[in-house]
């Protein structure tokens, strides 16, 4: 039936242990209450005042620790294993104000009906054996003076049993609706807000952005290694037995661009793991003529043309347009083979132009496709520039053009 429904269900019961886990997180407040009481007498006149004003301090003891977020992991967990889980979609830790403040209510409640059902919890079972020892015996209680509440023996007091356990029942029936009402309060006070979304859906994006610049990262330089060792590795294979000088040279710049991709994949992954970042500093601009020298080593003729101060670029756009030009260069050792590549860098005061060209080769560009050419296109998004990449008069050629502060 229904109505008996309360009795059998285990929502109940874990309801039950839920308002007994509030009462004993209030046993340290009620230790507080009782160390605050006496120590406030010297400055008040009576007892009655002294037991209002230490009341009240417990009352922000216990809301001040409401806000500590410990106690708003605890009180989310607790919801969720043993109120049914009302909000499920809800954080361990609110990250805005007032999401902390209405986490701090539903502690509070938790805390106050927990007490509560908890003195009457303990009481019962005691109570149920007084009045049954009372049958035998014909006293029910006995007070601090002495005094003794007797009743009847044998069947006439046969009711107070029956009396005390239906109380037992209604204590159960109690607990359900005041287990239901918390778990009511929850969904409102626990559950997401549009601005809990907003924020969990800007760190979310901020996370993702995050690892997708990561992601740009790790091509640009693993490729450009890769393309590298690839080139010097068949190049050494060949000349092993009749040029040593070359391939002693291969072989260096294979190790040097072996130990290059490592520092950054070492680097990224540090930041993947949460680790702390910047553990390998990033490449700049100013790394650029070592770029052009490990691209030489591949065996690619490369002409640059570096003027202005690169040091003088915003650290953003100065690591960003590295990496650009570093796919370039990437793009042209892997698809264009042994062409000539030319390298344009001019530096103004608040503008940065870039250009690579090289002949088209005898390998295949893919003008609308590949990783190389989304990754530069999503770091000029971000930068605010210019880019094109594309055929021109028999050369492959990527120009970028990056302003900043007034040069906007």
């Amino acid at each position: 039936m229904r109505i008996l429904r309360p009795l059998t269900s285990k929502a109940t019961y874990r309801r039950w242990v839920y308002l007994v886990l509030g009462g004993a997180i209030s046993v340290p407040y009620l230790l507080f209450a009782a160390v605050a009481v006496p120590a406030l007498l010297p400055f008040v006149t009576t007892l009655e005042q002294a037991t209002v004003v230490g009341g009240l301090l417990t009352l922000a003891v216990l809301g001040g620790t409401a806000f500590l977020p410990a106690v708003h992991v605890l009180e989310s967990t607790a919801v969720r294993e043993l109120l049914d889980d009302p909000v499920p979609d809800a954080p361990a830790k609110p990250h805005t104000r007032p999401g902390r403040r209405r986490a701090a209510v539903m502690f509070v409640l938790h805390v106050g009906a927990g007490f509560v059902v908890s003195c009457f919890s303990l009481a019962a079972p005691v109570a149920v054996g007084l009045s049954i020892s009372a049958v035998f015996t014909g006293r029910l209680f006995q007070t601090d003076e002495g005094a003794a509440v007797t009743v009847p023996t044998g069947w006439a007091s046969v009711w107070l049993p029956v009396v005390f356990g239906a109380g037992v029942v209604l204590l159960v029936y109690a607990v359900g609706a005041v287990g239901g009402l918390l778990r009511r309060a929850a969904t409102g006070l626990l559950g997401t807000t549009a601005a809990d979304r907003i924020a969990r859906l800007e760190r979310r994006t901020e996370q993702l952005a995050e690892r997708n610049r990561l992601a740009r990262d790790l091509h640009d330089s693993v490729g450009h290694a890769l393309s590298v060792v690839t080139l010097q590795a068949g190049a050494a294979r060949r000349t092993l037995r009749t040029d040593p000088d070359f391939t002693e040279r291969a072989l260096g710049a294979i190790e040097e661009s072996a130990r290059t991709a490592l520092d950054d994949l070492d680097h990224v992954l540090g930041l993947l793991r949460e680790e702390a970042p910047g553990r390998t500093p990033q490449p700049t601009l100013t790394a650029l003529p070592s770029l052009v020298a490990t691209t030489r080593l591949a065996g690619t003729d490369v002409t640059a043309d570096l003027g202005g101060d690169l040091a003088a670029v915003p650290p953003v756009v100065s690591r960003e347009v590295y990496r650009i030009l570093q796919e370039c260069l990437t793009n042209a050792v892997r698809h264009a083979g042994r062409v000539p590549v030319t390298v344009v860098v001019a530096v103004a005061a608040h503008e940065l132009r870039a250009r690579v060209a090289n002949p088209l080769g005898s390998g295949t560009h893919r003008s609308g496709g590949g990783r190389g050419l989304r990754g530069m296109a999503e770091r000029m998004a971000v930068l605010g520039g210019e880019l094109s990449a594309g055929p021109v008069d028999g050369q492959w050629e990527v120009v970028v053009r990056v302003p900043w502060g007034s040069g906007r």
